[in-house]
């Protein structure tokens, strides 16, 4: 069986797909990731689907799994490199891929992440302020 590699860049796990995803595979790759997030305290994950000429259901459904898993853990997920043609399958499919983003390269799925967990910081900044002013 094959693995899908899981790299780990700064804050932010980049999963690169280059294989035929089979049941198995996205059920070891759905593990694997749970894993590396615990383990590296990740919050963000980069999804490179730029190796898929197509995506049918059992992949569009694979990556909303996996962002619901990710999501739990306290890590954003944003999917990168989407083929038009991938774009209109998952649309016709109906799959809207909820609570994944969607950036066109790496890069920009990393200022998606960083600007994301900036304003996550902020909304804790606020919070920790109208705390401290409150009991003064």
């Amino acid at each position: 069986m094959e693995r899908v590699p899981i790299l780990k860049i700064g804050d932010i796990l980049l999963v690169s797909i280059q294989v035929d995803m089979s049941d198995q595979t996205a059920i070891q790759l759905q593990e694997d990731l749970a894993e590396r997030i615990v383990a590296t305290g990740c919050h963000g994950v980069i999804i490179d689907i730029t190796a898929l000429d197509i995506v049918d259901s059992f992949v569009g459904r694979m990556l909303s799994t996996i962002a619901s898993i990710s999501k739990v853990l306290d890590a954003e997920t944003v999917v990168v490199g989407m083929r038009p043609a991938v774009a209109i399958t998952l649309v016709e499919l109906g799959l809207s891929l909820n609570g994944i983003r969607t950036a066109l390269n790496v890069e920009r799925g990393m200022e998606l992440i960083a600007a994301s967990r900036n304003d996550e910081w902020d909304e804790v900044d606020v919070d920790e302020d109208a705390d401290t002013t409150a009991t003064s």
